[in-house]
């Protein structure tokens, strides 16, 4: 099989998003990518050299370890399958080649060619038909027609049936894989029966937002009542949005940018930076949605910004807004949020001033009840102690000593990379600064992952020759390392443990050592990564569930795998992007569990991991925070490097004083920003009250 055929269309889109993000590719080759993508989620078949181009791309992609590089989707089981591919030829710089040449012309007739397209049969889980059906049935295997007439007749009388009322959901039948909650479907049915389409999804973080607007925009499709849709979103969200609407509710949206026209399609998602550009605001206010939802609808709060006046132009039948944090500093933001969604339902600005807003106070409403009241019309948000009781978390940290070997390497390694790095990151050959950012994670997981970036960087022409040589030098000394002390440490850790276990790793060769190693212990392993086909990933869920005592996984582990039967998880490395620890975390906290869970941390003294739980841990205590909870924080630190880019850049500071000083800076920064989520959910939660939950409509 090729690079290409293991990949679907929008994740080559993906992997384009991301190479622009790390420098991995020209320009040229990027949109190349992109185009392939976008080829392929069309349906069309590639000519044989945009196959051939296709497969350099990727080549390209594997060789400079795009895969194992920080995803701005968070768990991507993408990446996951990127990161275990293997590249059949040496890495080589990321420029521009010749194009390859057309193929020869043929002569004589041309043969008839027929249009191509790709079909990817799927099965319907628990599709069933009922004894009732066997005549239809037959007249379909007999080829019996009926009358096209009475066929539209019977079609529009169904049409008419399904619009008449809200009574029930149709469309919870045709949701794929959606564990959904009582709850959710009230929601839902509320935004639909109450009010009209329109509305604020403003249920605190964690409890489902994007499932419960998916409902909403379903049902409404399957009724006939909508058939132009618009998903605008953070750049950061547009392919996820893209893949759970795809996934989740089996609707297919084009994904929107300056190459596409936006009357071609009636399902399209675009992030909002891209929609407010001259061209095509002007291209979304001559067309008219069915429907429009915005995430990170907060952003609209000041009715003066681009992002405000762009919503609030566009024709729409029906709108859903989404935030988890409708209202921030002043009631002024809550009422320019609900008059974009309706207009008028909060008086003009004088009216609600003088009606809501204390003299001094921007803050306190003067009549909280009637504002409850009239927000209870537009806006939904029920509240994680009302609907989700979680059983309490428990946090070990299990610090190591490394051995003489692997703490000789481990500083050999940081000085090359602390040598190099802030050279890298001023000039633009971010391929060399992507490959140190990921050795220096490699290490801190284990000598098996690093081993093999080594060897890829010392055959690579993006380093000088002497570069080269100590890299050979590093890649021997970690190829014969033969012990792991966090290895041993877990194996520790299991002995003590009698129940199930969870152990998450980032990279492909720590599992396959660790396998080796607990399977040689008489563990019973089950093992999750990226590479797996889907029906074995089924199977090793199924067999930890009913048989095996260990999980061991990588990232694609925690992406849509409900593993709360399980309560305990052990971090074998900790990923620099915390987000990604948080949904290791939510793969057992959740709904369902019913045990304590427990959660342990290996990490290695006098490492970056070390710098790691210091600043997730010990400062901002996010192993207690729910789910949803980090990213609020982490927003609020004011900081436009990412947290992995900032704990990169102290990491590589060489004087050991000035590091530690830069270390606590940030730390205080993080501390500093979560006081003020804290004091921002109190003040919201004091305003919005209660009252604002669905409530199942008799």
């Amino acid at each position: 099989m090729s690079l290409g055929d293991a990949f679907q269309g929008w994740e080559l889109v993906h992997f384009a998003s991301k190479a622009k993000r790390h420098d991995v590719l020209d320009n040229e080759r990027r949109l190349a990518l992109y185009e392939a993508g976008r080829l392929r989620m069309r349906g069309e078949a590639p000519d044989v050299a945009s196959a051939a181009r296709l497969e350099d791309l990727l080549e390209a992609l594997v060789a400079s370890n795009l895969g194992e590089a920080d995803c701005d989707r968070g768990d991507c089981e993408a990446c996951g399958r990127l990161a275990v591919l293997e590249s059949e030829r040496p890495a080589s710089p990321p420029q521009v080649g010749p194009e390859r040449p057309p193929p020869p012309p043929t002569t004589g007739a041309e043969p008839e060619v027929l249009p191509s397209f790709i079909y990817t049969p799927s099965r319907i889980p628990g599709l069933r038909f009922s004894p009732r059906n066997s005549e239809v049935l037959a007249k379909v295997r007999d080829g019996i027609i009926e009358d096209a007439a009475d066929w539209v007749l019977h079609y529009q009388a169904l049409l008419l049936d399904a619009q008449s009322g809200f009574d029930r959901l149709l469309c919870i039948p045709l949701m794929r894989g959606v564990r959904h909650y009582k709850y959710q479907v009230d929601t839902a049915l509320k935004v639909l029966r109450e009010m009209r389409g329109r509305a604020i999804l403003a249920d605190e973080v964690g409890l489902g937002k994007t499932i419960e607007a998916g409902m909403v925009l379903k049902e409404l499709i399957v009724r006939g009542l909508a058939r132009k849709v618009l998903i605008l979103t953070p750049a950061s969200l547009v392919t996820q949005w893209r893949e759970e609407m795809d996934v989740k509710f089996g609707l297919a949206f084009e994904i929107m940018d300056e190459f596409e026209d936006w009357a071609r399609h009636e399902f399209v998602i675009s992030s909002i930076d891209t929609a407010k550009r001259g061209v095509h605001k002007e291209e979304i206010q001559r067309l008219s949605y069915d429907v429009v939802i915005v995430d990170e609808a907060h952003k609209l709060k000041n009715r003066a910004t681009q992002n405000w006046k762009l919503i609030a132009s566009i024709r729409k039948k029906y709108m859903l807004l989404l935030t988890a944090t409708p209202v921030q500093n002043d009631l002024e933001e809550l009422f320019n949020l609900v008059t974009l969604l309706r207009p008028g339902q909060l008086s003009s600005y004088g009216g609600f001033k003088h009606r809501f807003v204390r003299r001094g106070d921007r803050r306190t409403p003067s009549n909280p009840r009637e504002l409850r009241r009239l927000l209870k019309e537009v806006m939904i948000r029920n509240r994680r102690s009302s609907v989700l009781v979680l059983p309490p978390r428990r946090v070990f940290s299990a610090d190591i000593v490394l051995s003489r070997a692997e703490r000789r390497l481990y500083e050999d390694v940081t000085d090359f990379v602390r040598d190099r790095y802030p050279a890298y990151g001023r000039r633009s050959t971010s391929v060399n600064k992507l490959s140190l950012i990921i050795l220096q994670k490699e290490l801190g997981s284990s000598t098996f992952a690093a081993a093999e970036t080594l060897r890829k960087m010392k055959e690579s022409p993006n380093f000088p020759l002497e570069d080269r040589l100590v890299l050979a030098e590093l890649h021997e000394r970690a190829a014969a390392v033969a012990e792991n002390e966090k290895a041993r440490r877990l194996r520790q850790l299991l002995g003590r443990i009698d129940d199930k276990a969870i152990v998450f790793t980032q990279y492909l060769r720590t599992l396959q050592h660790l396998n080796a190693v607990l399977g040689a212990d008489g563990h019973t392993v089950s093992v999750f990564h990226g590479g797996m086909p889907p029906w074995d990933k089924d199977e090793s869920v199924r067999s930890f569930r009913e048989t095996n005592r260990v999980f061991l996984s990588t990232e694609a582990g925690g992406e849509g795998r409900n593993l709360q039967f399980c309560n305990t998880v052990i971090n074998f490395d900790l990923p620099w992007n915390p987000l990604k620890i948080e949904q290791r975390i939510g793969r057992v906290h959740r709904l369902g569990q019913t045990r304590e869970v427990h959660i342990v941390n290996l990490w290695a003294k006098d490492t970056i991991e070390e710098y790691v739980i210091d600043l997730l841990d010990k400062k901002i205590n996010m192993f207690q925070l729910v789910v949803g909870e980090l990213d609020l924080v982490l927003g609020r630190a004011e900081e436009e490097r990412t947290f992995e880019e900032v704990l990169m850049d102290i990491w590589t500071v060489k004087d050991i004083a000035r590091r530690r000083e830069e270390l606590q800076r940030y730390g205080e920064r993080l501390l500093a920003a979560k006081g003020q989520y804290e004091s921002m959910k109190s003040y919201q939660d004091n305003l919005l009250g209660p009252e604002l939950a669905a409530e199942a409509s008799p």
